[in-house]
């Protein structure tokens, strides 16, 4: 397909004006795939990674089909986590005022009451299937007035547990509304329910996964290290000027809490982002780093999911992930809508097996062999 103008795709000035107002000038390869289908009124299917743009993707035909006389919610976006559901509004405002539109958020831990006035007023909704059950009991407003429903990241709706309250919010949806699903993978579970949500969709998938364009954009090391050595490893890559913001993922909660205290101990000053921090102390830390206040943040997968942060040059895998899948969710932070980054990871001697596995899937078996050779030649020396 060849790249086209936003005012070519069907969008309308107010709202190429306000992208232009970001910096926005061409579509991103997502946007160009989906947007006039959208804007036609077809349900679609997207294949398509955190960092492609594909926000705007829904967001821009979402705000081009509404009106400010339209009753309120007109259109609900779900979102598996507290932090995408927030990035979605940010990312969706500027074009929605633009065309007179309000957009609001519900994710829990927060008061309730202010939300429901929020959402019974937004032409726009977006929220955590968990919160948005609260105010659907309080009937707080209705969803019968929904003409199109987005599910961002189903597949991690899916593997949070969130099926069955999806299905139940679904079900209070008119029928005849346009569905849009975005997905990391149309396959397996996440087939089945897109093609269970959706009527005669539209499918695209956009393809970034491929060796050559990974690598274009990130540079993959593997670090041979052993456990009791991780520490100070760690703080010699924190230390380097060549970096910005970094991510470092551990693989629990407590881990990432006692990782945050041994690197202040060591001069580093660092965040922890992960589920047992109320959503207050979670914006707080997001806050701080977005503004490179504190450079280094320190999370979990779950806590991850969604985040979507410009100015990440690093990511650090101090706990190896445990497939293709994760290392690929985790990496992707950085080198995002054509920036480059450094996607580095831990490998410990027990962990060599399994990360060979995933180097050969993801096609980084030189990178590994690479950081392994490395090891073995200081070794020598």
């Amino acid at each position: 397909m060849s790249q086209k103008s936003f005012a070519a795709l069907g969008v309308s000035q107010p709202v190429v004006r306000a992208l232009h107002r970001r910096g926005i000038e061409k579509p991103f390869a997502i946007q160009n795939l989906v947007v006039e289908d959208i804007l036609e009124g077809h349900d679609v299917l997207a294949k398509s990674p955190t960092g492609s743009g594909k926000t705007l993707a829904f967001g821009i035909p979402l705000v081009e089909s509404l009106e400010p006389s339209d009753p309120t919610p007109s259109a609900l976006v779900l979102a598996p986590t507290r932090e995408l559901a927030k990035q979605i509004q940010d990312e969706l405002h500027e074009i929605a005022a633009a065309r007179g539109l309000r957009v609001a958020v519900a994710y829990g831990g927060v008061g309730l009451e202010k939300q429901a006035k929020e959402a019974a007023r937004a032409h726009i909704l977006v929220a955590t299937p968990g919160r948005l059950e609260d105010l659907l009991q309080r009937r707080a407003f209705t969803l019968s007035n929904v003409d199109v429903l987005v599910l961002d990241e189903a597949d991690r709706m899916l593997d949070m547990g969130f099926k069955p309250a999806v299905d139940r919010i679904v079900a209070r949806v008119p029928k005849d509304r346009q569905t849009l699903f975005f997905s990391a993978t149309l396959d397996g579970a996440a087939g089945q329910v897109a093609k269970a949500y959706t009527h005669n969709a539209r499918r695209h998938e956009h393809r970034v996964s491929g060796s050559a364009s990974r690598k274009a954009d990130i540079e993959h090391r593997f670090v041979p290290v052993e456990r009791d050595d991780r520490l100070e490893v760690l703080r010699a890559h924190l230390v380097d000027e060549d970096r910005d913001l970094t991510l470092v993922f551990v693989r629990t909660k407590r881990g990432a809490d006692r990782l945050v205290k041994r690197l202040k101990a060591q001069g580093v000053s660092a965040l922890a982002m992960h589920g047992d921090k109320t959503q207050g102390q979670r914006e707080r830390a997001l806050k701080s780093f977005i503004a490179g206040k504190v450079t280094t943040l320190v999370a979990t997968d779950v806590a991850a999911r969604g985040l979507d942060v410009d100015g990440i040059t690093h990511v650090i895998q101090f706990d190896p992930p445990g497939d293709a899948e994760t290392y690929t969710h985790r990496v992707g932070r950085t080198g995002r809508a054509g920036e480059t980054g450094v996607g580095i990871t831990f490998v410990g001697g027990e962990h060599r097996k399994d990360l060979g596995k995933i180097a050969r899937e993801l096609r980084l078996d030189r990178e590994l062999e690479d950081g392994l050779r490395g090891r073995r030649a200081l070794a020598r020396a």
